[in-house]
């Protein structure tokens, strides 16, 4: 970020300005050592110099201790508990922040700042609950200049008022509390300040935006990091830094720049989820689920939270903890079809993990209600039913699904199969034929219709050219190159069934579609005099 001449002087301006007023504070403290409030006006500007966005050096420890010294006159005063609590906030000690401002309370019991900053602190510790009761009980202690803290319940309120009306109700209440209160709130005129001071980087948005189009991200990186030299305290140039490492590949990087943005604006929802993604990136599951688990205390009532911590559980084969999540997401019901394919996965992994055909037809049914109009339910529902041996309603389904997109190779290859699986070989070869006829790709067709023939038939030329053709439509296909195998094997080219049992073997340690010691056997029998 360049920064004009006007701005450069003002910052070397300013800098000059604290560094002169601690010099007179030091000057008066050397007159007089014992006097309370010279150390804690020398606490306020060191404090306020380490908030200072513009500021990279660290002065918070030089304010404690600043306010340690003035507090063993001061044992009495509220605000010199609460100032040494909010140093501890911004350092990052959250218990001793707590410590400090609840013995702000003790002193004052009517104190809205270190109400204030109790909220602000649950709100760092994920502690939401906590900080919506700080909050209220900090509105009580003044009506007019409350501002701030009916924004932060507005904040609250409404992370968590997704399909909650009444929650909704209560955040527009504390957004117009907020508003309708600012002249009166220093906090809230401060703040006010300070965001309309975050205009001078709009300049830098628009160029790195700009490069980022064009590709250069290593320029881009150089421009925020530039940006961030000279506002260190500023939380969306580390967010934005974040996005351009996670999009390059750079997830450590991407990961310390979020937890850079959250540590400096703790309600910064966008970065929580984007340090979660970085984490699922890099294969940091655990991670991934504790952030996951912090973001939904924060906002309960959004429902793709729950399903991408469903996604992460079931990755890492915890499947009990990801039908749980799903669930809830389902139940939250953002809308229609979203919610479909979320009961369409659940299907999936009752069906695939936990073996249980009737959980998995009440999970695609539940779809069905959603989405009727969803080919893939009929799919989905058939297969659960096939599992189940309920062929009556597997073909019921299926000839629904052919009622409405009649030539979908894929119901046909199903009913297919599913012919096949009742002992109708003709019916399992027409369905078969016409699912090649509506996709002549289409590998598993082929495949099957090959097995028919091979085994069942004992036509093992039509079998060969079926598993031939099935290959020319996926050269990956495994099982097509085993079956192909055993066919050639029987006409006698052993030589030939040697080399596609090997081509299914290599292939097989990727896919994994066959048991390898299925193969290892055939090889092994193929020569065996």
């Amino acid at each position: 970020m360049k920064k004009t001449v006007d701005e450069e002087e003002k910052n070397i301006k300013q800098h000059g300005k604290m560094h002169a007023q601690i010099e007179r504070c030091k000057i008066d403290l050397q007159k007089d050592p014992s006097n309370p409030a010279h150390h804690e006006r020398l606490g306020d500007i060191y404090m306020k110099w380490h908030l200072d966005i513009y500021n990279s050096g660290q002065y918070v420890d030089e304010a404690i201790t600043e306010y340690q010294l003035a507090m063993e006159s001061l044992l009495d005063s509220h605000e010199i508990y609460y100032k040494l609590g909010t140093a501890f906030y911004h350092k990052g000690e959250l218990d001793k922040a707590l410590k400090y401002l609840t013995t702000a309370l003790e002193k004052k019991h009517d104190y809205y700042d270190a109400y204030y900053m109790i909220a602000e602190t649950f709100i760092k510790k994920a502690h939401f609950t906590d900080a919506v009761d700080a909050a209220i009980a900090a509105t009580q202690c003044t009506k007019l200049g409350s501002s701030s803290a009916h924004h932060l319940l507005y904040k609250l309120y409404e992370a968590s008022s997704f399909k909650d009306n009444k929650m909704k109700f209560k955040a527009g209440l504390e957004r117009f509390l907020s508003l309708l209160l600012i002249p009166f709130d220093r906090i809230a005129l401060s703040n006010i300040a300070k965001s309309f001071s975050y205009l001078v980087f709009l300049p830098v948005f628009i160029s790195g935006f700009y490069t980022m189009q064009l590709k250069d991200y290593g320029k881009a990186i150089e421009l925020y990091k530039n940006a961030i030299e000279k506002a260190p305290g500023f939380a969306p140039l580390y967010c934005v830094l974040g996005d351009i490492y996670l999009s390059t590949g750079y997830f450590e990087d991407a990961i310390t720049e979020y937890k850079m943005a959250i540590w400096l604006d703790s309600f910064n929802i966008a970065a929580y989820r984007h340090l979660c993604h970085a984490y699922e990136e890099q294969g940091d599951y655990n991670q991934a689920i504790e952030i996951y688990n912090k973001l939904i205390s924060m906002a309960p009532n959004i429902p793709d939270l729950y399903s991408n911590l469903a996604n992460i559980y079931y990755i890492k084969g915890e499947f009990d903890l990801a039908i749980s999540h799903y669930q809830t997401a389902i139940t939250l019901n953002p809308n229609r079809s979203w919610t479909s394919v979320i009961a369409q996965t659940l299907g999936f992994v009752y069906q695939e993990n936990k073996t249980d055909p009737d959980a998995a037809i009440s999970a695609y049914q539940t779809a069905y209600v959603l989405t009727p109009e969803d080919i893939d339910i009929y799919v989905n529902l058939g297969s659960a039913f096939y599992d189940k041996e309920d062929y009556q309603n597997a073909l019921s389904i299926y000839r629904q699904a052919l009622e409405l997109q009649p030539h979908n190779a894929k119901i046909h290859c199903n009913l297919g199969f599913l012919y096949w699986g009742k002992g109708d070989t003709e019916e399992a070869i027409k369905s078969y034929e016409l699912a090649i006829k509506y996709n002549p790709n289409y590998d598993i067709a082929y495949n099957n219709l090959g097995v028919i023939y091979l085994d069942d038939l004992g036509r093992v030329n039509n079998a060969i050219e079926l598993f031939s053709k099935a290959i020319e439509s996926n050269p990956s296909y495994a099982l097509a190159y085993f079956n192909l195998a055993r066919a050639t094997s029987i006409v006698g080219d052993k030589v030939e069934a040697a080399k596609m049992y090997q081509s299914a073997q290599e292939i097989n340690k990727v896919t994994q579609e066959i048991d390898p010691k299925d193969i290892a056997d055939k090889i092994s029998e193929l020569f065996e005099s």
